[in-house]
């Protein structure tokens, strides 16, 4: 159901329920279950979401949403199966680590959910993401309305989610609701790519980091004194004081003169 290989500090959870990855009481559980292992397993400083199907995550499983409905208690159901989802997509954003969507197929209602509870997305040109829940009368119900809201403004959450309007990934990424687009046949290596980068990068750096802009996020809050408790916790970190170090001593090398005077 969901795949997981840890290399070079990056995690891959690879999305894997057939057809669609449909969002069913069993998939919330085996999500939590390897969030489980990554807080216990190798050092990750980034955690990749992808899937191995032709969409990303279409949503809501439709047997079980049928059969909670056909029951006397329904209403009940339904609200603890989103309260589930709910947990689940925070603990995601509460990650210590960078976590990355690869958005390569359709990411629909709680799919595309899952995707913006993730630090960063990438989708392909081609792919469909949207929050349509308001064609059925309901809601983005899983932080749909607070992460998209947050995300990129009321005015843009309003335009999408009141008119439950799906975008290609090009389109969303000009918008900001992506932070890139790629031809679906270059996705998996620009995702790759990007989530390499980034855990190149001191973890207990980009985990602070992330810390700082939540705290940035919450109202009336800032993290400014997040930022100096951080710093001075990073200044004692063996890695920040070795990287530090070899960046001042480059630093105050001289600059080597070519015979026309220019620096090297």
């Amino acid at each position: 159901m969901i795949l997981s290989n840890t290399s070079d500090a990056v995690t891959t959870l690879t999305l894997s329920h057939p057809p669609v990855n449909a969002i069913s009481e069993a998939w919330v559980r085996a999500f939590d279950a390897k969030l489980d292992e990554l807080a216990g397993g190798p050092r990750c400083a980034v955690l990749h979401i992808r899937s191995d199907q032709k969409v990303f995550c279409a949503g809501a499983d439709l047997k079980e949403m049928r059969e909670r409905m056909d029951m006397r208690d329904g209403a009940d159901r339904m609200y603890a199966y989103v309260a589930s989802i709910q947990r689940l997509y925070a603990r995601i954003e509460r990650l210590p680590q960078v976590v990355l969507a690869e958005i390569g197929g359709a990411a629909m209602g709680g799919g595309f959910e899952l995707a913006l509870a993730c630090d960063l997305r990438i989708a392909a040109n081609e792919a469909k993401v949207g929050l349509p829940e308001a064609r059925l009368g309901l809601i983005p119900g899983a932080g749909g309305t607070q992460r998209l809201t947050r995300l990129c403004g009321p005015a843009l959450a309003k335009r999408l989610i009141l008119g439950a309007e799906v975008l290609d990934g090009a389109t969303a990424a000009a918008l900001g609701v992506v932070h890139w687009a790629a031809p679906r046949a270059e996705l998996a290596a620009r995702a790759a790519e990007t989530a390499k980068r980034i855990a190149d990068l001191p973890a207990a750096a980009l985990a602070a980091s992330k810390a700082c802009i939540a705290a940035a996020c919450e109202p009336g809050r800032g993290g400014y004194t997040d930022e100096l408790e951080f710093t001075r916790s990073l200044l004692t970190n063996p890695e920040t004081q070795k990287r530090v170090t070899a960046f001042l001593a480059g630093a105050a090398e001289p600059s080597i003169q070519t015979k026309s005077g220019a620096a090297r």
